[in-house]
């Protein structure tokens, strides 16, 4: 049908409306973080993850050769 294709054009046309809208508004409502707490955050999930290794990782019992994880 010959409708079709304006049908499909007009949703495009107000989904392209709609998305600046919606950029405009997060522009003016959600300023920007500053960058340092993506360094913070970033230093603390390696330090999370560290931790876990750490817990994951079984120890050595006395007198017991340390194999390779005990190395690293």
């Amino acid at each position: 049908m010959y409708g079709d294709d304006i049908h499909l054009r007009l949703h495009r046309i107000r989904v392209e409306r709609l998305r600046r809208e919606a950029l405009r508004a997060r522009a003016r409502h959600r300023p920007r973080p500053p960058r340092r707490p993506r360094r913070l955050r970033s230093r603390l999930g390696w330090t999370l993850v560290e931790v876990g290794l750490r817990l994951a990782t079984p120890r050595p019992r006395p007198g017991q050769q340390p194999g390779l994880a005990a190395r690293l």
